[in-house]
């Protein structure tokens, strides 16, 4: 067992070295832009650290320096409170709609995005929720009773969660970070020692009912024909993927390096948010996109890492939670971009700009070097 405050250094190294190559990538793409929409070339990166990376340092702290239990005992509400907050995106006034979705709320000065807060609110909730079911089942197992856990007593409330964070997503519509949320629920689940039937039913009904909102809008549909056949319609549904890997292939074995040219990314769609990682690799090549592949393993390996030493099981769930999402919301953004996955709207962690998110995933590393300061 670590000693008192032994904080994990190697997840502060990986996190570290990832905003900085965020930063660094985040000025170079965005300086033409910024020129071109605010007649100055720092707006977004200046906008990235005052809104994400300040308040995210500060809340990470924050998350780090309070008693874990707090957020056992304070998940469902929170939990409610995001909810609520992502009603009302909908609202006149308040929610802002962008390229026909509806998720951001006007805050005055900035926006916030619900749906991101989600992601580490739905994880605390359901990890308090697991870890509940499963010292009921150990009370009845000393109690001498079957302690088996039952679809009544697991599935199906955990199902019901699931939907209604599902029709919330669905709506707004935000299906890049329902499929995220699925996932990272589905392998939560399953971590918690429930039936692995449970688990297959997840994985089944979540698939059924992603491919069923595919059909339910064009661009989603293209982008699921663009993933099999990557070849069609290079000017029109496939211009994205195609841009994508001709940025991927031209940074060869050790990039082109860093530039501000309008040259780079004009070819690009959404060159700072979801395709930063083809800028990344054009700017860095094999070599650059390999080392940051790595710093997400290396992530992975420590988020797992001290889940295992966790003797609290809402600590371990809750490590292991945010380990998933972080690591499946980076190789979904990674793979999407190289082709392997279909294009997603979901932003590659510590690297994409974005407030909220950022905000959101230094929140969870914070609740990361909690756990592991004293191996609870």
């Amino acid at each position: 067992m670590k000693k008192a405050w032994e904080i994990d250094y190697i997840l502060i190294g990986a996190v570290s070295v990832l905003i900085i190559l965020g930063i660094l990538i985040l000025a170079s793409v965005s300086a033409p832009l910024s020129q071109e929409k605010f007649g100055k070339p720092t707006y977004f990166l200046f906008h990235q650290i005052m809104v994400g990376l300040i308040p995210g340092l500060i809340f990470g702290f924050l998350a780090f320096r309070v008693p874990i239990n707090f957020f056992r005992k304070w998940s469902l509400v929170f939990l409610i409170i995001n909810l609520f907050s992502m009603v009302l995106v909908f609202a006149p006034k308040i929610g802002v709609a962008s390229g026909g979705a509806s998720r951001w709320i006007n805050l005055g000065l900035f926006s916030l995005q619900p749906s991101e807060f989600l992601k580490i609110t739905f994880v605390l909730y359901i990890a308090a929720w697991l870890s509940s079911r499963i010292e009921i089942k150990k009370n009845r197992f000393s109690s001498g009773k079957n302690q088996k856990i039952e679809a009544r007593e697991a599935l199906f409330p955990f199902m019901m969660i699931l939907g209604a964070v599902t029709l919330l997503l669905a709506k707004q519509p935000d299906i890049s970070t329902l499929g995220v949320i699925i996932a990272t629920a589905a392998l939560l689940y399953f971590a918690s020692g429930t039936p692995v039937y449970h688990s297959v039913l997840i994985i089944l009904i979540g698939a059924i009912g992603l491919f069923a909102f595919i059909g339910t809008a064009s661009y989603r549909f293209n982008r699921f024909l663009t993933f099999l056949r990557p070849e069609i319609d290079p000017m029109g549904i496939g211009y994205q993927i195609k841009q994508a890997l001709i940025a991927v292939g031209s940074g060869g074995i050790l990039g082109q390096g860093l530039e501000e040219s309008f040259r780079k990314f004009s070819f690009l769609p959404h060159p700072i948010s979801d395709s930063i990682f083809a800028v990344f690799a054009r700017e860095f090549g094999f070599i650059g996109s390999l080392f940051l592949v790595s710093l997400f393993l290396v992530f992975a390996w420590r988020g797992f890492t001290i889940s295992k030493a966790s003797q609290n099981k809402f600590s371990q769930l809750t490590a292991l939670g945010i380990s998933f999402w972080i690591t499946i919301q980076a190789f979904i953004n990674i793979g999407s971009i190289i082709g392997i996955l279909p294009l997603s709207g979901v932003p590659l962690p510590f690297i994409s700009y974005g407030g909220s998110a950022l905000i959101t995933e230094l929140i969870g590393v914070g609740i990361l070097l909690n756990i592991s300061k004293k191996g609870l």
